[in-house]
C-alpha cells in the first residue's frame, strides 16, 4: 500500500494568539522548530521531540502539529499500532492509530485538538485507512483540567467526533477494564468490506471463550 502524504495548513485565532495547525510535517522540518516545554504528557518534551521526528520519518507516520510562531503547542500523530497490542495482530495495512494527541495547558479551550484532526482528515489519503484511538482514562490530564472521568471523556470523545472518530464497541481487556476507557474508530469512504470484516475480529477476540 502507498502511503500518500498531502500537506494542509489553516489558521487559528486564539485568545492567545494566532496558531497555525498544519501536516503532514517532515523530520528536517519538526527537527527545526521548537517543542514547547509543557508538552510532557507522554515522557519528557525533548524525549518527545526526538519520538515526534522518528514517527514522521516511518512511511505511514504523519505528524500534524499546532503551532504558535516557531514553537509546537499541540501536535497529533498517526501510526500503525503498537506491535504488542490486539490492533496489530491482523498485519493490516490499512489501520493506523492516532496514537497521541496532546495541546499545552495555555492553549487548551481553543479547538486546537479538533482542529488538529480537522487538518488531518483534510488529507484524501486518511479515506483508504481505518483510523483507531484507545482512550485510557489513566492518560488523561484529570488534575489539569479539574474535570472528572466522565466530564473529560465527553470532552475526548467530542474532539475526537471532529474528526470523525466515533465510539465502536470492543472486548479488549484494556479497554473493558474500565467503563471510561474506549476505543474510537473512523473508516475511511475507501476501505473494503474484507477490511471491516478484519477489523471486527480484532474488535472481538474473546467472543469464543466462554
Amino acid at each position: 500500500m502507498e502511503h500518500k502524504k498531502t500537506y494542509n495548513a489553516k489558521e487559528l485565532k486564539t485568545p492567545h494568539g494566532e496558531i497555525i495547525i498544519e501536516g503532514p510535517i517532515s523530520p528536517e522540518k519538526l527537527a527545526r522548530l521548537e517543542f514547547h516545554e509543557d508538552l510532557t504528557a507522554f515522557r519528557p518534551a525533548k524525549q518527545q521531540h526526538q519520538a515526534l521526528i522518528e514517527i514522521a520519518g516511518l512511511p505511514e507516520g504523519r505528524i500534524i502539529i499546532a503551532r504558535h510562531h516557531d514553537t509546537i503547542v499541540g501536535y497529533v500523530t498517526y501510526l500503525y499500532p503498537d506491535p504488542l497490542e490486539r490492533w496489530s495482530e491482523g498485519n493490516m495495512e490499512n489501520l493506523i492509530e492516532l496514537g497521541a494527541i496532546e495541546v499545552i495547558p495555555k492553549f487548551r479551550g481553543c479547538s486546537v485538538g479538533k482542529n488538529l484532526l480537522k487538518v488531518s482528515m483534510m488529507d484524501d489519503a486518511m479515506e483508504d485507512y481505518i483510523i483507531i484511538t484507545t482512550e485510557y482514562y489513566w492518560h488523561w490530564d484529570l488534575k489539569g483540567t479539574g474535570l472528572n472521568v466522565w466530564e473529560y471523556r465527553k470532552v475526548m470523545e467530542k474532539m475526537m467526533n471532529a474528526g470523525g472518530l466515533v465510539w465502536y464497541a470492543t472486548d479488549d481487556p484494556e479497554i473493558s477494564s474500565h467503563p471510561a476507557n474506549c476505543l474510537m474508530v473512523r473508516i475511511g469512504k475507501r476501505v473494503d468490506q474484507e477490511s471491516i470484516q478484519k477489523f471486527d475480529k480484532l474488535r472481538f477476540m474473546n467472543r469464543f471463550m466462554y
